[in-house]
């Protein structure tokens, strides 16, 4: 019977492995390894061992037994697969993630073992770790739209005055320049790298509530702190400040105001700062798919061995940097919408609603991760072709500044003669092929007011560009008290 050949056997579980096959824009990417299974792993363990050190600070842990647990808390002591498996028989990794480590700990210290996950629940933990990878990848994020930035800043500054046609409904406008669209993609560059560093800077929890938000494990296990009534002794409130700053130092987190069950706005708006990020480079990726169009060619995508080969057809090279970034900006928005809904969470724990969080937040992660390392490829090598930008002015015969003539002709003629004078001119250049300065220098009225040398000056793109450089130098100046060269 013929039927789908089934993948040959490899290595006990390879099958599972996520390599990235369908996910170009993020294989060996560095945002690959900062969100894999395994560094997810090991961000709970992290989080596990952090709040034993936070418990050891306020003198309700034992700090040997901190620091067992710390010293045992690597993701190569744990069987992840275990784990995963244990995952389906409660709905979430934790429990099972706390069984296989304290066993580890019992095995080098069994005093150490009861100490382990004390007083805490799944949530704490798991959130915390989200908070924890978001922090790795979102940090290489923002590295590399600084670099990204960095190099947007040296092609504005190249091509401040290149001039080439600015295009609106996806036709011809008036003449622009290539820096001032730099410029306008690093500023949706730096935009973006600040909406991540904001999140950085404080927008990233711990997670510490207990089993309700109320933290009464955590205070139920405290009674080694002080006497009942002695004078270290917190009250319930300081208690669990004190518990979630030292939580939070341990991490290199915040500590949050209030626990976050059910108050998904940290999650919200990773996903926020993600579309960002896929929009910022999604923007620059359709414009470069734009202009590397063959009968275009005003950009190219760097070039190397092999790279945009085509499996059928030898001759092309296709644009698949800008293609991976542009596929990043259309599944990052979606992903990011299902993490908004989850904001919209009932009681105190929300079930299933939590749970559908983490593969969105990943994806989101590693598709800005993965875009933002390939915008920097793309952009360091990306090439311009002002030659060719400005033939292709030259394609409408002039008409890409008709808006320019039809202005410096209103006072002559009067603005409706005028305009009418510029319509009729351009639909007879159109109709049989000729240029717009011949059209207007055979116009009788047109040429009564307007010299040939004048008309000859007003027909050329590269003297209608506006304010474009003056908005290059303004984008690409620092900003007030900034030192030079700053973004």
């Amino acid at each position: 019977m013929n039927g789908p050949r089934l993948p040959d056997a490899g290595p006990p579980d390879a099958g599972l492995l996520d390599v990235g096959l369908l996910a170009p824009v993020r294989a060996g990417t560095a945002v690959e390894a900062l969100t894999g299974d395994r560094a997810w792993l090991q961000a709970m363990l992290d989080a596990e061992a952090a709040l034993a050190r936070a418990q050891a600070r306020l003198g309700t842990l034992p700090p040997e037994a901190a620091r067992v647990i710390t010293r045992v808390a690597r993701a190569d002591r744990i069987d992840l697969r275990a784990v995963a498996l244990a995952a389906r028989e409660n709905a979430n990794p934790v429990v099972g993630l706390v069984r296989e480590l304290t066993a580890a700990v019992h095995a080098e210290d069994p005093a150490a073992a009861p100490y382990v996950h004390r007083g805490s629940t799944s949530q704490d933990v798991l959130d915390t770790g989200a908070m924890l990878v978001a922090r790795a990848a979102l940090g290489a994020v923002g590295a590399d739209l600084r670099r990204c930035a960095a190099l947007l800043e040296a092609t504005a500054r190249e091509h401040r005055d290149t001039v080439m046609a600015a295009r609106t409904m996806a036709l011809h406008a008036v003449p622009t320049t290539f820096g001032l669209k730099a410029a306008g993609w690093r500023q949706g560059v730096l935009d973006a790298e600040a909406r991540v560093a904001a999140l950085l800077d404080g927008g990233l929890p711990v997670s510490l509530g207990g089993a309700a938000g109320t933290l009464a494990g955590y205070l139920q296990f405290r009674e080694p702190e002080a006497a009942a009534d002695g004078p270290g002794r917190h009250s319930d409130a300081e208690y669990a400040t004190a518990l979630a700053e030292a939580f939070a130092l341990e991490t290199g987190l915040a500590p949050g105001r209030l626990p976050w069950h059910s108050l998904r706005t940290p999650v919200a708006d990773i996903a926020a700062a993600a579309c960002a990020v896929a929009g910022a480079l999604g923007k620059i990726a359709v414009d470069v798919l734009s202009l590397v169009r063959t009968e275009v060619g005003e950009l190219a995508e760097p070039g190397g061995p092999g790279r945009g080969a085509s499996s059928a057809m030898p001759h092309k090279r296709n644009p698949v940097l800008s293609a991976m970034l542009r596929s990043a900006a259309v599944q990052v928005p979606v992903l990011a919408s299902a993490l908004t809904l989850c904001v919209a969470a009932e009681d105190e724990r929300a079930p299933g609603v939590w749970q559908a969080e983490w593969l969105p937040l990943r994806e989101c992660l590693r598709l800005t991760g993965g875009a933002a390392e390939t915008a920097v490829e793309l952009l360091g090598g990306l090439r311009v072709h002002p030659q060719r930008m400005r033939a292709n002015l030259d394609l409408t015969g002039g008409q890409v500044v008709s808006e320019r003539l039809a202005a410096r002709l209103a006072p002559l003629l009067g603005r409706a003669e005028a305009r009418q004078a510029m319509a009729e001119a351009s639909q007879a250049g159109d109709a049989d092929g000729r240029p717009l300065g011949t059209v207007l220098r055979g116009h009788a009225r047109i040429s009564a007011v307007l010299p040939a040398e004048e008309l000859a000056g007003l027909l050329d793109p590269g003297n209608y560009t506006g304010a474009a450089a003056g908005l290059v130098d303004r984008a690409l100046s620092p900003p007030d008290g900034a030192a030079a060269g700053t973004g």
